[in-house]
């Protein structure tokens, strides 16, 4: 049990894979649409997170024929069955997000 769960949170786990599965929950993006949606994740960091995903098996990378390239990521079944996992967090956050301390913004 505990080896499962280890492995599936480091399946969605990295700072930015959560962010990337909600924006492609709502549809299919670009990847500089992506890197706009996400205040503060550079194209490396991007880069990497998405091939993670991809390799995972959460998302497909498609790539079109054209000039220039256009490329395209979307979630896959697997990865929209996450889909109330997602919303039970939003909903946990919402519920009890101000009893957690956020140790970004210096609260003690």
């Amino acid at each position: 049990m505990h080896g499962a769960l280890r492995r599936a949170m480091a399946s969605i786990s990295g700072k930015w894979k959560l962010e990337i599965l909600w924006l492609l929950n709502q549809r299919v993006h670009r990847f500089g649409e992506l890197r706009r949606a996400i205040p503060g994740v550079t194209q490396h960091m991007l880069t990497a997170q998405l091939r993670e995903l991809e390799r995972d098996g959460l998302i497909t990378r498609t790539v079109f024929a054209e000039v220039p390239p256009r490329v395209e990521y979307e979630m896959t079944p697997v990865a929209q069955a996450l889909e109330p996992t997602i919303f039970a967090l939003l909903d946990w956050w919402s519920e009890y997000g101000s009893r957690v301390q956020d140790q970004s913004s210096g609260s003690q």
